[in-house]
């Protein structure tokens, strides 16, 4: 008798507190960080609560960074290149390009006469 491979579900195994993914959560804490800091800012001026606005804000920001891809609208040319893939791989991709002084190099084949 034969062993069977039984397909589960596993997509919800790899989360913390049911919505983050590690990804998503590092994000989050990295954004509630950068936050905190205008919350000091803040509450010098006796603004906390303005403070803690803009660390949830970012927060959530982080979080979106983390977990969304690009939406796939043909409208605008970098939802047209970009669609699908995911929001932080295309924020990295974007600063390497600018750290590189925005060279492209195009490869135009095989142009020898090798006959």
């Amino acid at each position: 008798m034969g062993t069977y491979y039984l397909p589960r579900n596993v997509k919800g195994e790899g989360r913390i507190l049911f919505i983050f993914t590690a990804k998503s959560f590092i994000y989050a804490i990295v954004g509630a960080g950068i936050g905190y800091i205008f919350e000091l800012i803040f509450s010098i001026f006796k603004l906390n609560l303005v403070g803690y606005i803009i660390m949830a804000v970012l927060a959530l920001i982080g979080f979106s960074i983390g977990t969304f891809k690009m939406p796939d609208m043909q409208g605008l040319e970098i939802t047209r290149k970009t669609g699908g893939e995911k929001i932080d791989d295309v924020i990295i991709r974007a600063i390497k390009f600018k750290q590189k002084s925005n060279k492209i190099y195009i490869y135009k084949g095989d142009e020898t006469n090798d006959k």
